[in-house]
């Protein structure tokens, strides 16, 4: 079989495979959304689940979604995503009758419908209540490819809280659209747990810690960026200046400068970082392909006023974040991006989950 019918083979199997979890999640999606409107368990009593479970068993004998664990579940999953209507209202009408319709928007209708259903049964676990972090990270999920164990993970790592909080002065050195995504690619504070260090250390020996761990490292950083280079060169005039960790980000089209202080943050920093910035704006960056660089300095501590006095000092995009070691990832971390096989393993499952 040559390469290109593999290939193809493979794209259907996985469209045949996502399609599947879609209408299996919809009529998950109608099943909680019967028990919740109906009121059974109060109608029919505390043993509505169990009577529930056996009916369906017999009437479907070869499927095994149907325990009492799962109705509940399953009941959940209607009660949490109908929450998060709130912050939808004008999926509302469209929602709540039980049906999904083609005419869902983005938000409800295609990322809830595209997550495998052991994701949703961890994130119910976890955020019953709030369904907004749900809803961020059936996103995240969506647009980094994460497994359940890589979900898990980051929701063990606080992302939800860490996301887009880098201190910066974007609003007023980028475009109002660039400035939105490059502030959503932040975080405060990164954690630097996967490098291991436990002992005393200094600046090379933490930059070499993330380039050993690069996989990790850009699964910290997130979604697009790529890795350009260590300690890079750029000749200043008659100066030699060494750029930490260089990286360029595929979503922003544009250079990403990273300089890591183990110490507190100080007013000389900035200056540095912005002028490493411009010297790659100069050197490296391509008018028509590359939007402006942006620099980003990551300490082990800031004062906050401070930092943002200095943000507001330079007409460069700059950011201040801090690094945590603390937190520590799984011993194996899977790939950002799913192989083929671990899809069709993954999606195979599905309807054995209970």
């Amino acid at each position: 079989m040559g390469a290109r019918t593999k290939h193809t083979l493979s794209s259907v199997q996985i469209k045949a495979a996502l399609h599947v979890n879609r209408e299996m999640l919809q009529f998950y999606w109608t099943v909680g959304h019967d028990i919740v409107v109906l009121k059974a368990e109060a109608r029919w009593g505390s043993r509505f689940m169990e009577n529930l479970s056996r009916d369906l068993k017999e009437l479907l004998p070869e499927s095994k979604s149907f325990s009492p664990t799962n109705l509940l579940y399953m009941k959940n999953f209607y009660l949490m995503y109908q929450c998060a209507l709130s912050i939808a209202p004008q999926l509302e009408g469209q929602l709540g009758s039980g049906v999904i319709t083609p005419q869902l928007g983005e938000q409800i209708g295609t990322d809830i419908f595209a997550v495998p259903w052991g994701h949703h049964k961890l994130l119910i676990d976890k955020f019953i209540k709030v369904p907004s972090k749900a809803l961020f990270y059936i996103r995240q999920t969506i647009e980094n490819g994460w497994s359940r164990s890589m979900l898990q993970n980051f929701i063990g790592t606080d992302l939800y809280e860490r996301q887009g909080k880098a201190l910066t002065n974007f609003k007023n050195t980028l475009p109002e659209a660039t400035s939105d995504l490059a502030q959503e690619l932040t975080k405060d504070p990164y954690s630097f747990a996967f490098t291991g260090i436990t002992r005393p250390y200094n600046e090379r020996i933490l930059k070499d810690a993330l380039l050993n761990n690069i996989t990790h490292f850009l699964t910290e950083l997130g979604t697009g960026f790529a890795y350009v280079g260590k300690e890079y060169r750029l000749q200043v005039g008659e100066t030699e200046n060494f750029i930490d960790l260089l990286f360029y980000n595929l979503n922003l089209s544009c250079y990403v400068v990273i300089e890591v202080k183990i110490g507190k943050f100080e007013f000389g920093d900035i200056g540095q970082l912005g002028g490493y910035v411009v010297a790659c704006n100069h050197q490296l960056r391509k008018e028509g392909r590359d939007n402006p660089t942006i620099g980003l300095l990551i300490c082990k501590e800031k004062d906050r006023v401070q930092a943002q006095y200095a943000l507001e000092s330079s007409t460069q995009p700059l950011g201040i974040s801090e690094y945590d070691l603390e937190k520590f990832y799984p011993e194996k971390v899977e790939g950002t991006i799913p192989t083929i096989e671990e899809i069709e393993m993954k999606l195979s499952a599905f309807s054995e989950d209970d």
